[in-house]
């Protein structure tokens, strides 16, 4: 397996990660999640996605789970997770700074760990300031919940202002950008976005078999 620096950060991650979007919850218990997780490790897999709103959580809780089960030690792998969709009340949606410092919260009380190396913004959110959502990320960070922050789904407009924004303040920008991409969707990262060459944002590919097979492996790529 590979490793490949995570947009200008420091972290290295495996060029395959394992996403458990339409598995953990809905197809596979801890069992059964025991042993993809450790078929992935064997196989020199390092990166780990989750998101609040999979399986209404209990993704997060089964990977949790079985991770403590393995005995891994958290220092080896990398865990992300998504913030947007936490509940249906007002306040438990979108990337208010309310719902990004209390998401974010509640996911690693379900994932049992004290930190995520990768907290997503699981779309943009239209109804809150971008600084506010970028203050917030830089919050989580500063709190040591999680190490760095990226979007999922933000058009190249949306991550060009946060970074303006960022830079402004001088805050933490985001990192890397989760787009769908498969034979069917290809529209988002081909051509590239117009991104400024020295942002030098990693992009992180999700379903990438269109959510067919029952593992679903999000391919990283430079």
């Amino acid at each position: 397996m590979q490793y490949n620096n995570l947009g200008r950060s420091g972290l290295r991650v495996s060029q395959l990660s394992y996403g458990a979007w339409v598995t953990f919850g809905n197809q596979l218990d801890v069992k059964e999640a025991k042993s993809l997780l450790q078929a992935c490790r064997d196989a020199g897999v390092n990166f780990f996605d989750n998101a609040e709103v999979y399986a209404n959580g209990r993704a997060e809780e089964i990977m949790g789970q079985a991770i403590r089960d393995l005995g891994w030690r958290r220092a080896d792998v990398v865990i992300s997770t998504k913030l947007f969709w936490g509940g249906q009340g007002p306040n438990d949606k979108g990337l208010s700074r309310k719902h990004v410092v209390e998401g974010l919260k509640a996911s690693l009380k379900r994932l049992d760990m004290e930190y995520v190396d990768v907290v997503y913004c699981h779309r943009p959110d239209a109804t809150t300031p971008i600084e506010e959502t970028v203050r917030a990320m830089n919050w989580v960070i500063d709190q040591g919940w999680a190490f760095y922050w990226g979007t999922s789904e933000w058009t190249a407009q949306q991550i060009t202002e946060a970074w303006g924004v960022a830079n402004r303040l001088d805050l933490v920008g985001p990192i890397v950008e989760q787009p769908e991409y498969n034979l069917f969707s290809r529209h988002k990262v081909q051509p590239p976005p117009p991104l400024p060459p020295l942002l030098l944002l990693q992009l992180i590919l999700h379903s990438a078999a269109a959510a067919a097979a029952a593992a679903n492996l999000d391919l990283l790529f430079n």
